[in-house]
């Protein structure tokens, strides 16, 4: 099989896809093609080819619906507008994907007629990433280069398929290569927060030599070109308040927006703060949320879930570490503390963290203050219940600061450290089966290796690429390496949106860890597309069927609608609750203001009646004297009236004594 793998991936697109295509049938005619499928395939793989054929060949299906009486062709529309904006490189790959799975010796059949592939070269890695090419016999090719890196080198490259792509370098599948990129690179730095809009990466913060950076750039995906912005910041203050460096944070993409949520700081504050790039206005603004936030941390992980943040984790300015668990709503803007059942992980930070089917919180490895983590632990964002499932496959060692993304089913972990070396394996999750295995590895101190690294998924030539940008292993960096993974996500989940496959269960089941994954992979393609009709099909049943599945689909619509209906019911209460609050909030400043001013007239009523019971102290004590006063003046009155009587009485005495000797009567005699 792995021969028959190479020899197949000889060919180059697209002329591997059209050979292929060749080999199923389709030759431009509809009847032959169909032909071809029914004696060839499976409904369901016949069905699913046909659709990638379209898409590659003509593009998005903008052919109107064929009723509900040919069902034949209504299947096969539903399985060409299921693809949506799939691009047409993706689906070429996937068509040959999907017949090497039902015919593994496809290629060896058509050899006959099929060219000869060019060798493969031996493409590697080397500090000047512009191709040289060489002219030979009239043809240019691509001169292989040799690896050339710090204290190591990237092990030989293997059997894979090689593309030219416009940049003039040369990418190989499962291989970390440097693109030539162009401009003012950023300072190297590491615990920095990166984020792609539009085929732009932009890189925030970080940290260099202990010292919290603030800069802002952009790598254009297209042209590999760097660019500084200058960032304003808009605030009511004037002047405008600066942007405060940090590091540690996590920079989310969200609605043409970034979202700068946590970090460390110099001057940490007491909550978390999260700060808003517009890419349109290049304008920082603080955003506003409610409810009670978490505590300032870094280190934390900072997932989108639909439309909420789920942060987890982190250590905070005391460097305290953390488990704890907390979701911000963006339609809202209500910060929520979530107090989940089970095990949590234990206390950790430069973790990774992921979200698989919008309904599982994956949270891998991480690290304390003296050792570091490689268990991996599953949150139900439904049943908010914490579980620890066992891993299967290469299971990666104990790492910390590594960072991942995720391409479909499909969790990328690269970089990390564990307190002595930089990890060099990259590794791969499937996130329904929980096997790991490692897609490529790294020797040598080379910026792939290194702690605080960041990691983003983006898109070139229709096919999914990792970039990495900056970290720290025993020096900061500031190169960019990328990867083109061959890992990708399975059709179901790129066709249509369906139920969660029975194999998503293997996150939430621990109870039988030696699950066959064979079974596992036939429970996922349960969820392929089963509506393919044949001609030799009755058409009583073609009829029934087609009943039914227009009442499955009205019952669907109805609920649809009613769901809709209820959320914009909920959105118009919850825009009302926001205005109440607002309004709220608006009264509780006026009354806040008004009963300043009380307690300001209170206080000068309070001074004036101090004043004025002093006064009355004074005039009491006053009082008190003048009715002292006044009694010792009775006093004086009654003793002075006294005096003048016996006064008056022995004058009178006296003075008839005298009168009584003029008038001849005897002295009175002496007693």
């Amino acid at each position: 099989m792995a021969a028959m793998a190479r020899a197949s991936s000889g060919l180059q697109y697209p002329d591997r896809f059209y050979a292929a295509a060749s080999y199923a049938g389709f030759d431009g005619s509809p009847k032959s093609s169909s032909k071809a499928l029914r004696s060839k395939f499976s409904d369901e793989a016949a069905l699913l080819l046909y659709g990638l054929y379209q898409q590659a060949t003509v593009g998005r299906c903008n052919v109107p619906e064929p009723s509900s009486w040919h069902a034949i062709e209504k299947s096969k529309w539903k399985s060409w507008d299921g693809l949506g904006n799939m691009v047409p490189a993706e689906a070429m790959r996937l068509f040959v994907k999907i017949l090497e799975e039902e015919e593994p010796g496809w290629y060896s059949r058509v050899s006959s007629f099929v060219p000869e592939p060019e060798p493969i070269l031996d493409v590697q890695i080397n500090n000047d990433p512009k191709i040289e090419p060489i002219i030979e016999n009239g043809n240019s090719i691509p001169e292989t280069k040799n690896i050339s890196t710090e204290n190591g080198s990237l092990p030989e490259s293997q059997d894979k398929d090689v593309l030219v792509e416009g940049l003039g370098s040369i990418v190989v599948y499962d291989q970390w290569i440097s693109p030539p990129v162009s401009g003012l690179r950023p300072k190297a730095r590491y615990e920095h927060g990166a984020a792609v809009i539009q085929d732009k990466m932009y890189i925030f913060g970080g940290n260099h030599n202990g010292r919290y950076l603030s800069d802002l750039h952009v790598l254009d995906l297209r042209s590999w070109a760097w660019t500084k912005l200058e960032a304003k910041t808009q605030s009511a203050e004037s002047p405008p308040e600066k942007l405060t460096p940090c590091a540690g944070h996590s920079l989310i993409p969200w609605e043409n927006k970034l979202l700068s949520v946590a970090g460390h700081t110099k001057d940490p504050s007491d909550a978390i703060q999260v700060r808003v790039f517009d890419v349109q206005t290049s304008t920082w603004s603080n955003l506003k949320t409610y409810g009670k936030p978490p505590v300032s941390r870094g280190g934390q992980s900072v997932t989108l879930v639909g439309t909420s943040l789920v942060i987890f984790g982190g250590q905070d300015a005391k460097r305290t570490l953390l488990n704890d668990l907390h979701i911000l709503d963006l339609e809202t803007m209500t910060w929520d503390e979530i107090d989940a059942v089970g095990a949590p992980p234990s206390p950790r930070s430069d973790h990774a963290a992921a979200v698989h089917a919008e309904r599982y919180l994956l949270i891998f490895g991480g690290g304390s203050h003296a050792t570091c983590f490689n268990d991996l632990h599953v949150l139900d964002l439904q049943a908010m219940e914490w579980s620890r499932p066992t891993q299967q496959g290469d299971i990666p060692t104990p790492r910390a600061g590594h960072a991942g993304v995720t391409v479909g089913e499909n969790w990328f972990i690269v970089g990390g450290g564990d307190n002595k070396n930089g990890v060099s394996e990259t590794v791969v999750l499937n996130m329904s089966t929980l096997v790991w295995s490692v897609v490529t590895s790294v020797q040598g101190r080379v910026p792939i290796a290194s702690e605080g690294i960041s990691l983003v998924v983006s898109s070139y030539g229709g096919e999914d690429i990792l970039v990495s940008f900056g970290g720290y292993n025993g020096r900061y960096t500031n190169e960019v390496n990328v990867l083109k993974p061959s890992h990708k996500s399975t059709l179901q989940s790129k066709m249509m949106a369906t139920p969660v496959p029975d194999s998503v269960s293997a996150v939430h089941n621990i109870t039988n860890p030696t699950r066959d994954v064979e079974s596992e992979f036939e429970g996922a393609q349960e969820g392929k597309i089963r509506e393919i009709v044949m001609d030799n099909i009755e058409s009583d049943h073609l009829k029934n069927k087609s009943e039914q599945t227009k009442e499955l689909v009205s019952t669907l619509k109805a609920e649809k609608e009613e769901l809709e209906s209820s959320l914009n019911k909920e959105k118009i209460h919850s825009l009302q609750l926001k205005q109440e609050l607002s309004d709220a909030e608006n009264r509780n400043d006026e009354l806040y203001k008004e009963l300043q001013s009380v307690r300001l007239q209170l206080v000068a009523e309070q001074s004036r009646c101090f004043k004025l019971e002093v006064d009355v102290a004074e005039l009491r004590q006053k009082l008190q004297t003048m009715e002292t006063l006044q009694k010792e003046l009775d006093l004086l009155q009654r003793q002075k009236a006294a005096s003048e009587e016996a006064f008056k009485a022995k004058q009178k005495q006296g003075s008839g004594g005298v009168w009584g000797w003029l008038a001849g009567s005897p002295p009175p005699e002496e007693a």
